[in-house]
């Protein structure tokens, strides 16, 4: 097919050069594409070589301690991914000798692998014939086809597979896939994409049609809820802190934080000291409370916006047993927190 064929004349010249693209390894394509699920290339390539480096194989990961992932992962966000990560790689290794599933099917089975991740390391490693989509290819051929369905809707997922499958080069899946993908990244852009180089200028509808800006189409989600976050960060004499690990299926599962408390307003000075008087962790003892951030720090997740405040509480002891200030780069926490440490002078 002619879309095909010029895609990947397209790709042969244009393509980046990127270290996962130069192997056909399972447990680097598959390492590649969790870590670039939701993450930009420029974003995810440093972490996919420190990962690679931190744990040269499948074997590796599995035998390494679920807290030393997460802190490898500090930083990209959406931490149920490295928890899937590492999860996988012991199932791999416990229950498949280290062998990854060498086609579409098997691989869905692994957690933390759907649909496109899935295509993704079938194509690239075992060459079948398995379509991806992901938002790259969701616009390209929104775009390239005038369709208005939207891509985050059950038909539009169903309709855009079936035409990305209809379109791939049977003869090079792996490369047609990367191919597609890449133009997305490159040239096809959400804003602005340059449609006077594109090699598709001529029989794109949303160019013809002048529908680029509104191409593809995606219905609104719910508004994000605004929760109010105050972090108690306990300074005792000796040096020590609180750290809590968080627990539940909630945000930042098994990730570490300073000990929280969730208002349904601002709080203000007086609330928290109020607070802070009746805490066990300084019960009856003497303290000093000092707001960090007088403007609140706006922490803004998929669905959540997290409105937080840092309140630094100096006391003489705790009455619980802290961690050591020194050490508490160790453990892993979310970037909120992660850039909280990072910025402020213990």
């Amino acid at each position: 097919m002619k879309f095909s064929k010029t895609l990947t004349i397209w790709y042969s010249i244009n393509k980046r050069d990127l270290p996962w693209r130069r192997t056909s390894e399972p447990y680097c394509i598959w390492l590649s594409e969790i870590i670039l699920q939701q993450t930009q290339v420029k974003q995810g390539l440093p972490y996919y070589n420190t990962f690679l480096c931190e744990f040269p194989s499948v074997f590796d990961l599995a035998k390494a301690k679920e807290e030393d992932v997460l802190k490898l992962w500090q930083g990209l966000g959406y931490y149920s991914r490295a928890r899937n990560l590492y999860a996988t790689a012991k199932y791999v290794v416990d229950e498949l000798n280290g062998v990854f599933p060498n086609n579409y099917k098997g691989l869905l089975q692994l957690k933390g692998v759907g649909d496109y991740t899935a295509s993704a390391i079938a194509s690239i490693c075992f060459n079948e014939n398995a379509a991806v989509v992901d938002g790259n290819v969701y616009r390209v051929l929104s775009r390239y086809f005038g369709v208005d369905t939207p891509i985050n809707s059950s038909k539009g997922a169903k309709e855009f597979k079936l035409l990305a499958q209809e379109l791939i080069d049977e003869k090079q899946p792996a490369e047609f896939n990367q191919a597609i993908m890449e133009f997305g990244a490159m040239q096809c852009k959400p804003k602005n994409p340059d449609c006077n180089v594109c090699p598709f200028k001529n029989s794109c509808v949303a160019l013809q049609k002048n529908k680029i800006i509104e191409l593809p189409v995606k219905i609104k989600s719910a508004k994000a809820k605004k929760k109010h976050f105050n972090f108690l960060v306990f300074i005792s004499e000796d040096r020590k802190t609180i750290l809590e690990q968080r627990k539940g299926k909630g945000i930042w599962q098994n990730l570490y934080q300073f000990p929280l408390t969730e208002t349904q307003e601002e709080a203000n000075y007086e609330s928290v000291f109020e607070l802070v008087k009746k805490h066990d962790f300084v019960k009856g003892l003497p303290f000093e409370l000092l707001l960090y951030n007088k403007d609140t720090i706006v922490h803004k997740l998929s669905h959540q916006h997290l409105y937080t405040k840092f309140w630094i509480i100096k006391t003489k002891k705790l009455l619980k047993e802290g961690v050591l200030i020194d050490e508490i780069d160790n453990f892993a926490v979310p970037i909120l927190i992660g850039n909280f440490i990072d910025n402020f002078n213990f």
